[in-house]
């Protein structure tokens, strides 16, 4: 059977981990048709349980492209549980408890303009590029026959409150629901937050203030984009505003958390790694920790003081939950706000990010800047990306200009060690430019590392 999809087509919309792309050009029903069935067939290759599970994030396009997905897919005699209304982590929890694959339809925290396709193996594994998607892709380019099979059923189920309790469920004893009342902000961006938060703060013991939680994917007030400053603001002002205790901000999947002290500054994504990674070395004492390259030295440090094994990992939730399973590691944490916990099919979770926050400051007398205070280091740059002619070329000037003085590593790009200083520099996957991340003992020498090696990229 021929397909109507090139393989240059696909290319440009099938990322390393997941399928992203316009919604009126490039994710259309007649393609998300197209990756259903191409998903049953990978399903039925990989011996796969011969049901799946959908979720769909509020964006206006989503339903119709997940009824066609459905379509697809149950014409190749796949059977399908319609969740509707899920963030990510909601879609994880599915595939994890029902032992199922899983396909979420969002684009996370891009524009209204894009909608996309998030796919996981039973038990949440993950779909990048290495791990199922280039079948997919082949798949879906070569065009996949009708099936002979019966056409699969679909079924809805809400999994809302059941989700809900099944993370509750991981801090028995703790002071979520008891102790000391916490007053919450939380920015949900208009995103799935904004449908998962009211089950959640519900059952907890604290004052909400609710910030943009009408589900819209049109994103009215701002991107729900929080690795963004310029989306924090909001939140930042509101937090100071009603003198809150914390402030919450999600991503529009709701799978990734960043937080805000009671003073309104931005809590640095590590520092919430050490946090998360402390309290689960108390519980289970000398586990392995992994973080990505680019997350603060303070996390290996911190980990490696608790009696932990800190384990780095290239940038990117494939290679992080490859290492978990492979280290048998309890948890994970990534500088981008991504959280993975063992206990959660060693998927990711922002929600389950913000109960630790909560469960740690709600058992303190301290405020959060107070708590954070131990793991706070280091002073960083934070992602800065520049456009290159010649992304190899930059990554070579690099390699000569600091090769003969100091320690490199190419884990993923380039990482060089100074004293007193490290930064990486690594490739974007999609466009002609450089990430560079800069960390320091000082802010002096955050400043001259970071506009020395800003320097060598862009000279031609």
């Amino acid at each position: 059977m021929s397909s109507q999809f090139s393989l240059d087509f696909l290319n440009t919309i099938i990322k390393a981990y997941d399928i992203r792309g316009l919604v009126e050009k490039e994710v259309t029903p007649e393609f998300t048709f197209a990756v259903g069935a191409a998903f049953a067939q990978f399903l039925i290759e990989e011996k796969e349980p011969t049901t799946l599970i959908i979720g769909e994030d509020m964006r206006p396009s989503s339903p119709l492209l997940a009824a066609a997905f459905a379509e697809g897919a149950q014409g190749q005699g796949i059977d399908v549980i319609r969740m509707g209304l899920a963030s990510t982590d909601m879609l994880y929890f599915a595939s994890g408890k029902l032992n199922l694959p899983g396909v979420m339809f969002t684009a996370s925290h891009n524009p209204a303009a894009y909608n996309g396709i998030k796919m996981c193996k039973s038990q949440a594994r993950p779909i990048g590029q290495e791990s199922g998607l280039l079948r997919i892709k082949e798949l879906i380019a070569t065009g996949v026959s009708p099936s002979s099979l019966a056409t699969g059923t679909s079924t809805e189920r809400n999994l809302l409150n059941d989700y809900v309790e099944f993370l509750l469920s991981l801090f028995p004893g703790t002071n979520l629901t008891s102790g000391r009342r916490l007053k919450v902000v939380i920015d949900a961006g208009n995103g799935m937050a904004g449908y998962t938060a009211p089950a959640m703060m519900e059952k907890l013991n604290v004052d909400v203030i609710p910030m943009y939680f009408e589900l819209d994917g049109n994103f009215p007030n701002h991107e729900a984009n929080p690795i963004e400053p310029s989306n924090l603001v909001d939140l930042q002002n509101k937090v100071r505003e009603v003198g809150a205790d914390i402030g919450l901000a999600f991503d529009g999947d709701a799978d990734r958390c960043f937080l805000v002290d009671e003073n309104g500054d931005l809590v640095n994504p590590s520092t919430l790694t050490a946090l998360i990674a402390v309290r689960e070395l108390k519980r289970k004492p000398g586990s392995t920790i992994i973080y990505n390259l680019i997350s603060s030295q303070a996390v290996p440090e911190i980990v490696t003081e608790f009696g932990g094994n800190p384990v780095r990992s290239r940038v990117g939730h494939s290679y992080i939950k490859k290492l978990m399973a492979e280290t048998g590691a309890i948890f994970g944490g990534e500088h981008s706000g991504h959280f993975y916990f063992a206990d959660f099919w060693k998927a990711d979770s922002g929600m389950l990010a913000a109960l630790y926050a909560l469960t740690e400051l709600g058992g303190s007398t301290k405020k959060l800047s107070q708590l954070l205070e131990p793991f706070n280091r280091y002073v960083s740059s934070g992602e800065i990306n520049t456009k290159v002619a010649n992304t190899q070329a930059a990554l070579d000037r690099i390699i000569a200009k600091y090769s003969p003085t100091h320690g490199i590593d190419n884990l993923d790009g380039i990482t060089v060690t100074g004293k007193g200083y490290w930064f990486n520099v690594r490739p974007s996957n999609t466009e002609p430019l450089l990430r560079l991340n800069v960390e320091a003992g000082s802010p002096a020498t955050l400043t001259q590392v970071t506009h020395e090696v800003q320097g060598v990229i862009s000279a031609q």
